[in-house]
């Protein structure tokens, strides 16, 4: 099983084509520009969110949360009130339940895109799922990560995965452990496995205030060179919770 925080069944920006973008819950960084924060943690079941619902679309299933998405009115009023970086908004799949999904819109998409939070935390789920969708669809399987997780021991999910597209916060270790809370010696060295295995379709780099974007940028430059599609992002406010704000304050 794995959880997932939302599945949209049509996007032409997360990779090649009108692909399925799935977004797992559950993330290893902690961004100080997420504007997603709420994939995160999972939910701890604090039960603050239930008072907070004004379509009663949460109630309480024995120790858990449950969410019914019939009832739910997509307000994200929970996700507002959360103080714990997570949403109840969520379902957990099996490898055959998440196919399905898949299946059903198969014949107008050219592939799925897996994101989050961070993808990579479910690499056997993954591996799995993928391995079906290669069985029985003609479609094609990408990997949107931090690249925090060491990916040189998974050579199947390697090998299976048709491109990755890898964010690249900081080339500085000191920056990227204050933007994250990791250093960033597993993302570069996934960066430079990516390249060799000709696995690596796009890298991005958010450009934010307060950061050394040159720096990374020239540095990234001259290792993918000519490789890869290399992205800059704008830095949006929207969503970022409020210590992230003020870390990316423009100055005056």
């Amino acid at each position: 099983m794995a959880r997932v925080n939302k599945i949209i069944r049509f996007s032409c920006i997360d990779g090649p084509g009108n692909r399925m973008v799935i977004f797992f819950q559950g993330c290893n960084f902690r961004c100080t520009y997420c504007h997603n924060p709420e994939t995160i943690n999972q939910c701890s079941s604090c039960g603050i969110c239930l008072d907070a619902c004004p379509s009663s679309a949460l109630s309480r299933l024995g120790d858990k949360i449950s969410w019914s998405e019939k009832e739910c009115i997509h307000c994200d009023r929970c996700i507002e009130i959360c103080p714990n970086l997570s949403s109840p908004k969520t379902k957990d799949y099996s490898v055959e339940e998440l196919f399905k999904e898949i299946k059903s819109v198969s014949p107008f998409i050219e592939g799925i895109t897996v994101s989050g939070g961070e993808a990579t935390l479910n690499i056997p789920f993954l591996t799995q799922l993928f391995k079906m969708i290669k069985g029985e669809l003609n479609l094609t399987c990408f990997v949107d990560t931090n690249g925090g997780i060491d990916l040189s021991p998974h050579r199947e999910f390697l090998e299976i995965t048709d491109k990755f597209m890898l964010d690249i916060k900081s080339i500085d270790p000191v920056e990227h452990k204050a933007v994250t809370g990791w250093d960033s010696s597993v993302v570069l060295k996934n960066l430079r496995l990516l390249l060799n295995m000709d696995k690596l379709y796009e890298v991005r780099t958010v450009v934010a205030p307060n950061m050394e974007n040159e720096k990374t940028i020239r540095a990234v430059k001259d290792i993918i060179k000519d490789r890869c599609h290399y992205k800059l992002n704008h830095y949006r406010e929207h969503g970022v919770r409020e210590e992230g704000l003020q870390f990316h304050k423009k100055k005056k």
